[in-house]
């Protein structure tokens, strides 16, 4: 098993590896898991993919939700994996937790997760639970040392800081004529982010997000 493997069975879902990590007994990963493996949409042009899928159109409630569980399964049972998900709970398993292990995600100066490649616009879509100790690729910096740090100014109620996120801050805003921006094309203080700016996230998608979180 190796990254290019779950790579290979990744890639017709539109999903590739953020990041992954050999769990401790702290970890709260199944047992016997010897690799856990988070997995993210592939931009640019996921959104477009997911609106081919059945879920999109059937006018069931979660489309994203239930399309994920389908597609992270079919990758977790060809590669004898359990597959997990940030969704679903209570309980609910510490995705953000993991991803700070992972390597590739960090910390950012607005509390929210950052990931080398897809800046602010990270999200995940499941996790595999491998039995096998696979080799990872090294440990990189967070962009956010050598970043102005756009994201902290960006916010219209400074609803993002070091210290959390004031998310009733947020939900009001977002009522307001003012906040119909973030509605539309996703979150100020995320498309702040420089790395997010390179990423190539749909605002479609992004739209999708934040109704998903305003509702």
């Amino acid at each position: 098993m190796d990254y290019e493997t779950i790579t290979a069975h990744a890639a017709p879902h539109r999903l590739g590896i953020v990041g992954a990590f050999h769990p401790d007994a702290k970890d709260s990963v199944p047992e016997g898991t010897g690799t856990l493996v988070l997995l993210a949409p592939k931009d640019p042009d996921f959104w477009t993919f997911f609106q081919t899928q059945p879920e999109a159109y059937d006018d069931l409630p979660d489309p994203l939700d239930r399309w994920s569980t389908r597609a992270v399964s079919d990758i977790a049972g060809r590669l004898d994996a359990l597959p997990l998900f940030p969704f679903g709970g209570p309980p609910w398993h510490p995705f953000i937790a993991w991803a700070r292990k992972s390597g590739s995600i960090h910390a950012s100066p607005v509390s929210l997760l950052v990931h080398n490649d897809q800046g602010l616009m990270i999200s995940f879509r499941g996790a595999l639970a491998l039995k096998e100790t696979i080799s990872l690729t090294p440990p990189r910096l967070s962009p956010c040392l050598l970043c102005a740090a756009p994201c902290e100014d960006a916010c219209p109620v400074n609803a993002l800081s070091e210290d959390g996120y004031d998310t009733a801050a947020c939900h009001a805003f977002l009522d307001t004529p003012a906040g119909a921006d973030c509605m539309q094309n996703g979150c100020k203080a995320r498309r702040a982010c420089p790395v997010s700016q390179d990423f190539g996230r749909n605002p479609v998608q992004s739209a999708y997000h934040m109704a998903q979180f305003h509702r």
